[in-house]
């Protein structure tokens, strides 16, 4: 029985080990060829070049061609964010609906999209550095934005037949900046510019700081995934589910930067040496370093009046650019209804608050398109206006003949003074003499206000909200006790704003340091029968903070006089809204904005980004509205 086993078992493995003989046998004795994907049906074709600069340095160029074009115009964009999945947001044989969606115009009008990796990203060579500035004092080598922008242009024109050798620039936030850095010393083949929500001044208003207080949200964690790997490999990450937690508990900006390894990256640490608006800050202020140029390309900027980035910078772009464009013919501004990315996508609302179908697509179809034809492809002069601006509250567009002065119906700003009185109240009627001479309230950095109902979320999170948080409904805010909030009554006729409101302010501190955040918000009717969840609704229309260290020069910070009454002129985002008749004008100011900007600590410390822990205490802080000292918000009111 047994010797019958062990020969059933013999059978079976020499049976076994034939058939697997016969496998190996089988197998193909050479490597199979590499397999070539095809694009048959495809309606272009896509181009990887590296593209070499006066340096040497090659630049990944990814360039899509419509099949059959001839004499094309080519729309370049220049990107840290991955050129190949940029040009291709989706693999389809269409053009039109491979490319991003602010490209749909320029494809349906055949032009050839151009993306570029900027140096040092992701397949580009060379060394990247976070918004190189311009040759100079903040940039010691041979190249910056404007070199590789010309080098990569004049490849362009001599090496893509089916173009008509003509180039415009395009793109948004750090695109947009790359944008209106092709304008400086512009090579002869670039007609034409397209900035979208540039970032100009990191300092003054746009990604870094505002007015000296640092954005620590966003900022941070745009460090660590733009600098810690050339593709991004390493990505910011967090224990906490809520934001407000992860910088609270870290204590100050530096405290939680060094925990994150930042201070590895050359861009984070010069952020802490440069706290102040020093000569680092001024001499890359993209705004002043670009008025002492001469117009030669004309330039549509373009930017939303709820741009959660970088709402300083085109509107202060335009403004310095201007008197070189006295006659209106190359320099034209449009100020739309949206929130950072929103002119390049759909613009029908944003959070709550909707508009006139969709503004974004109707700005790009109407007006963009043919502003690039006329330069591109030699068609007819369009009647672009020189600042086009969408009013949210009537729901309509304006043209205007400068920003804000005046209207092309010869309507004309002026100035009225709003102003803050006791109990609550506000009125254009200036205060009178009363025993409440101040409204006060106490800081304190442990509590400190958030900048949207919690949980505040990263900003990259899923289902953040982060693009809608400048329209949020400020009710969250106004039941704190430290947050002073002040209406009209309800009004019984329109007013309409367009221009950049000013916050007068008065205030004084039993600390030594001092943040004051200013919000202009439009308070809806307790009811609104066709939308009855806006009841009520406190609308944010301009806001912003400032580092009170800095009231006298953003340069030079000095301590706050204890117990002093200072004045403070802030100046706040740009505004074009009209209050409907039923609506009040609100009012609000607070010390903090957190988690979105880093706490002040309230007593005087040379380097607020490694504030010790120690050094956070609570402050009694006072808004005066007393004659002589009648703090108020300057409105540009169109009459």
């Amino acid at each position: 029985m047994n010797n019958l086993v062990v020969a059933v078992c013999l059978c079976a493995l020499v049976s076994g080990a034939a058939y697997a003989d016969d496998r190996v046998t089988s197998l193909p004795s050479e490597t199979p060829p590499t397999f070539t994907p095809t694009n048959a049906g495809f309606d272009y074709v896509k181009r990887e070049e590296m593209v070499p600069m006066r340096d040497g340095v090659k630049l990944k160029t990814f360039i899509l061609i419509p099949k059959g074009a001839k004499n094309a115009p080519m729309l370049l964009t220049r990107t840290p964010y991955d050129a190949g999945n940029r040009v291709l947001r989706s693999n389809s044989p269409h053009m039109i609906a491979a490319v991003p969606q602010m490209n749909d115009t320029a494809v349906q009008a055949g032009y050839i999209i151009v993306f570029q990796d900027v140096r040092g990203k992701y397949g580009s060579e060379g060394d990247y550095v976070m918004t190189r500035a311009l040759r100079g004092p903040a940039n010691p080598t041979d190249n910056d934005h404007a070199t590789d922008c010309y080098d990569t242009i004049d490849w362009l024109v001599k090496n893509v037949p089916e173009s008509n050798g003509r180039v415009g620039t395009f793109g948004g936030s750090y695109e947009g900046y790359t944008a209106v850095m092709s304008v400086v010393h512009p090579h002869p083949a670039l007609k034409v510019a397209v900035p979208f929500a540039p970032m100009v001044d990191g300092w003054m208003g746009d990604d870094w700081f505002h007015n000296g207080a640092f954005r620590q949200l966003g900022t941070l964690e745009y460090t660590y995934d733009q600098e810690a790997a050339r593709k991004g490999d390493h990505k910011w990450w967090s224990g906490e589910y809520d934001a407000y937690d992860t910088f609270l508990r870290a204590g100050s900006a530096g405290a939680l930067a060094q925990a994150r390894g930042l201070d590895q990256l050359g861009f984070w640490r010069a952020l802490v040496e440069h706290t102040s608006y020093d000569w680092w800050w001024q001499a890359q202020a993209v705004d002043k370093v670009l008025a002492k140029e001469p117009l030669t390309v004309p330039m549509m900027i373009v930017s939303g009046l709820f741009d959660q980035e970088d709402i300083y910078g085109g509107p202060a772009l335009f403004k310095a650019l201007a008197p070189n464009d006295p006659r209106g013919e190359k320099l034209h501004l449009v100020l739309g209804p949206w929130n950072h990315g929103q002119g390049r996508r759909e613009g029908r609302a944003l959070g709550a608050i909707q508009f006139e179908g969709d503004t974004a697509g109707w700005f790009r179809r109407t007006v963009m398109q043919p502003f690039l034809d006329h330069y591109l492809k030699d068609a007819p002069r369009p009647a672009t206006p020189r600042v086009l601006v969408y009013e949210t509250g009537a729901n309509e567009w304006h043209k205007y003949d400068n920003w804000p002065q005046v209207c092309s119906d010869g309507c004309a700003k002026q100035s009225r003074s709003l102003y803050l009185l006791p109990g609550g109240k506000l009125s254009f009627d200036a205060p009178a003499a009363s025993a409440a001479k101040y409204d006060e309230y106490i800081s304190d950095p442990a509590k400190p206000v958030t900048y949207r109902e919690r949980p505040t979320l990263p900003t990259g999170a899923e289902n953040s909200g982060w693009g809608e948080w400048l329209v949020d409904d400020q009710r969250y805010a106004a039941s704190r006790s430290d947050v002073l909030v002040y209406q009209t009554e309800p009004l019984t006729q329109s007013l309409r704003l367009a221009g950049e409101p000013l916050a007068n302010l008065f205030a004084s501190t039993s600390g030594t340091d001092a943040d004051w955040v200013v919000k202009i918000i439009d308070v809806w009717p307790d009811e609104v029968q066709e939308r009855p969840t806006m009841g009520g609704f406190q609308q944010m229309l301009s806001a912003d903070i400032f580092r009170g260290r800095y009231r006298t020069d953003f340069a030079k910070p000095q301590p706050l006089a204890a117990n002093k009454t200072l004045q403070y002129r802030i100046r706040l985002p740009q505004a074009s809204h009209t209050f409907l008749p039923g609506h009040r004008i609100m009012v609000q100011i607070q010390s903090s904005w957190f988690p979105l900007y880093d706490r002040n600590p309230q007593t005087y410390v040379p380097n607020i980004m490694v504030a010790k822990p120690e050094s956070y205490v609570k402050a009694t802080h006072r808004v005066w509205h007393a004659p002589g000292t009648a703090s108020a918000i300057e409105l540009p009111v169109i009459p």
